[in-house]
């Protein structure tokens, strides 16, 4: 299913969603050879673009071949947000998206990312000020609401529409709520039929089923995948084919996770340096091989791993065998 967000078509409407840590270039590019129809940079803060902040650089970057990709700014100040927009629009980015959903405290406390659900006024300036400055499409990523008595994503998005910008990506879950218990997609359909723009669904999509799922209950025209993207870039591939076919393919077995980490494992020395790269490559180890036997001892014994050839050796002498 293709998705167009403002003048630019995707392949499909499989989205990789902004996660902290995660979705840097490595990882972005092995879910877009699964078939990812678009990728979201880490989140970027615009003051750390104006202060020329050392590595807000290597946020941005971006490869060739990667296929679309949406750079994701955070701030409070319009000024601030559109000047920025304008200095990185000719950036190799398809679109400028707005967080205002991260619900991390020392953002939120700032006045930014879910915080601006509690002032629709300034967000409104916000994306106004951004749609203006630039000519890429503008994209803003939200939430439910701020609390559960203050549930205001309807009236976001129309706020959002009115602002001019391209698309919204609607998480079903509240800042109160950060990742625990369950999304609410009773609320992203609420939003699909209160705007006539592109809507986003987010929101506990760990495997195929749960997609064709989203959209079925909420009429969503894009899915965005987060947690259950980490160590599973297969999950797009998956996801794509049972959309398409109404079949499932297998997990990938032993052999195809070790392929996977060596080269997420390579490619990040590559980006970062073997010392950067193999302390990341702990937490994606963790998460590649979560449901393995033996996995708990598994993630114990991946700390100790230093070096390119040592995580070769692990893979080889523990994964590959199971």
């Amino acid at each position: 299913m293709k998705l167009r967000i403002g003048n630019v078509t995707l392949d499909n409407n499989l989205i990789l969603a902004p996660m902290a840590g995660v979705t840097d270039l490595p990882f972005r590019f092995l879910c877009r050879e699964q078939g990812c129809g678009m990728a979201v940079t880490e989140m970027v803060s615009a003051k750390a673009i104006l202060y020329k902040n050392r590595n807000t650089k290597e946020l941005m970057e971006v490869a060739d071949g990667e296929g679309p990709v949406s750079v994701q700014l955070f701030g409070s100040d319009p000024s601030i947000m559109a000047d920025m927009a304008a200095q990185i629009e000719s950036g190799p980015f398809a679109f400028i998206d707005v967080n205002m959903g991260c619900p991390v405290p020392k953002i939120v406390n700032n006045g930014e990312g879910s915080a601006l659900m509690k002032d629709i006024k300034l967000a409104e300036r916000i994306l106004s000020s951004m749609v203006k400055a630039v000519k890429k499409p503008v994209t803003v990523k939200f939430r439910k609401g701020f609390a559960e008595d203050d549930i205001n994503a309807v009236e976001f998005a129309k706020m959002a529409e009115s602002s001019g910008v391209a698309a919204v990506a609607v998480h079903g879950r509240t800042r109160e709520q950060y990742y625990s218990g369950t999304a609410d997609w009773d609320i992203i359909r609420k939003v699909k039929e209160a705007i006539s723009l592109p809507v986003i669904g987010n929101g506990d999509v760990f495997k195929p089923e749960d997609a064709k799922a989203l959209l079925e209950e909420t009429g969503c025209d894009g899915i965005m995948i987060a947690r259950g993207a980490k160590g599973n870039p297969w999950i797009f591939s998956r996801t794509l084919h049972y959309l398409e076919t109404g079949t499932l393919l297998p997990e990938p077995n032993a052999g195809e996770i070790s392929q996977m980490i060596l080269r997420h494992g390579s490619m990040q020395m590559e980006q970062k340096g073997e010392n950067v790269a193999m302390r990341e490559m702990r937490k994606h180890m963790a998460w590649y091989t979560a449901g393995l036997p033996h996995s708990a001892k598994l993630r114990n014994d991946i700390n100790q791993v230093e070096t390119m050839d040592e995580l070769r050796r692990f893979v080889e002498e523990r994964i590959l065998v199971l």
